[in-house]
């Protein structure tokens, strides 16, 4: 077996005009990461050495995009999109003589498996010139079926236009996944023409030519889901479904409780650990990271937040990007937290805005409670600190810092900083006036009077 590292050529050329989108169809996300980065990830965790990226010459913004996303890529451009023959032929090259195993994939099939790319490499490692990656159909209309010998070995690949009547009814089809030997493969991608009824140049059509001098031709095999391709936003919506079961099997078997999963929405990249419960109607953006103990109650919505061990969120709570919850604090219901850390022990039960801010250890902060954090043009920090207590429907008005052990009374709005231990009111002070209540509810009722009087006469 031959474990040389191997390269891989994603294909993400495709116009995706099914989409009905301005967004080129692998940058849609799934489960809070574009399809691309979702292929990309599992080539790179399979072990590719080298990844070829090829778009079209229009796709700019994929080629910036994929960029940014940490991978080490070379971009190719396909000038015009002649099939995938032709795509493949166009990245060669940018292997710069790679002797090694080459994997094919498509950019809009993000619920690959590392493994499964692992396995098909294989097929190529284990002495095949080349090896396909198939799987059972439910339904097979539309795919390349996937003709095989009496030994198992793939023959030809005939895609559904060129099919036979026999040969449609074959319910073991193509994928898109390939991997080849290029020192075996390399002159046959020379030899694909475009006879068939598209006018293009199939990747496929090497099979055939492989076949014809002897080359081997293996297969993996995988579920049907797994090499779901996404071209329109009805199966945009079946893969994120299918992702989204995976992430919370991923999650319940590592010692999540969720009370009705199937509400309950997860990023490529939830972490959590262990003893984590979560109620109904819980989403979670990208960038969350969630400690043991954690109860998290329904229709919270959680995006790049930390959340240390043993803290209680919710229920109707909000946590945006930039938060940080430490052990045992609570955050409750309809309280947002933006860019705040909330230290231990430390709580919001109800009803506020902590945004730009920290919330020192065990302090409180009361129902209504702002933190004004945005002049019109600038954000500022509010410092709550230790122990503090701030009353019911207050306004910190930032910069400002409340010092530890401080009391800020109910309703107050406070502008300046407040000394440890110290109390401060910020309000008009009450004003009482005997009996003004009555006089004005016999004022109210005497112009009552007059006003129906008057509509009687006139009547």
């Amino acid at each position: 077996m031959n474990n040389d590292p191997f390269a891989a050529i994603v294909l993400a050329a495709g116009k995706g005009t099914r989409m009905k989108s301005a967004l080129p169809k692998v940058l849609h996300e799934v489960a809070g990461m574009p399809m691309l980065a979702h292929v990309l990830s599992a080539a790179e965790a399979a072990g590719a050495a080298r990844i070829v990226l090829v778009t079209s010459p229009e796709q700019e913004s994929v080629r910036a995009i994929a960029a940014g996303m940490g991978f080490e890529l070379t971009n190719v451009i396909q000038q015009n999109q002649l099939g995938t023959g032709d795509a493949v032929k166009a990245a060669l090259p940018a292997l710069d003589g790679h002797a090694g195993a080459v994997l094919v994939l498509c950019g809009d099939t993000p619920l690959l498996k590392s493994k499964t790319l692992e396995a098909t490499i294989a097929g190529v490692n284990e002495g095949n010139a080349i090896c396909v990656l198939g799987f059972e159909a439910a339904d097979p209309t539309g795919y390349g079926r996937l003709l095989t010998d009496t030994t198992g070995h793939i023959t030809d690949i005939r895609e559904e236009l060129e099919a036979s009547e026999a040969e449609r009814k074959i319910t073991f089809c193509n994928s898109g996944v390939m991997a080849f030997r290029t020192v075996k493969v390399l002159d046959l991608l020379e030899e694909i023409g475009s006879d068939n009824a598209k006018g293009e140049f199939y990747l496929t059509d090497i099979i055939a030519a492989a076949s014809a001098k002897d080359l081997s031709a293996g297969t993996a095999r995988c579920t049907e889901d797994e090499v779901l391709g996404v071209n329109s936003r009805s199966q945009l919506a079946q893969a994120q479904a299918l992702l989204q079961d995976r992430l919370r099997e991923t999650a319940m078997a590592g010692g999540v409780t969720m009370h009705a999963p199937d509400t309950v929405f997860l990023s490529h990249d939830t972490s959590f650990g262990n003893d984590v419960t979560i109620e109904p109607n819980v989403i979670f953006g990208s960038g969350v990271s969630v400690g043991s103990g954690v109860t998290i109650h329904g229709h919270s919505h959680l995006a790049g937040v930390i959340v240390g061990d043993n803290v209680t969120i919710g229920p109707f709570a909000r946590l945006r990007p930039g938060s940080r919850l430490e052990e045992g604090s609570k955050i409750g219901n309809f309280v947002e937290v933006k860019n705040a850390t909330i230290e231990a022990g430390a709580k919001a039960n109800h009803l506020a805005y902590i945004g730009d801010a920290r919330v020192g250890t065990g302090a409180n902060v009361g129902a209504g409670t702002i933190t004004c954090n945005y002049d019109g043009a600038r954000k500022h920090f509010t410092d709550i600190g230790a122990g503090a207590f701030i009353g019911s429907n207050s306004a910190l008005v930032a910069p400002v810092k409340i010092g530890d052990g401080a009391y800020v009374g109910s309703g107050s709005v406070i502008t300046r900083d407040i000394s440890p231990d110290a109390l401060a009111l910020a309000r008009a002070p009450q004003v009482e006036k005997p009996g003004w209540a009555a006089r004005f509810r016999e004022k109210l009722l005497n112009i009552s009077k007059a006003k129906s009087q008057k509509e009687t006469i006139k009547g």
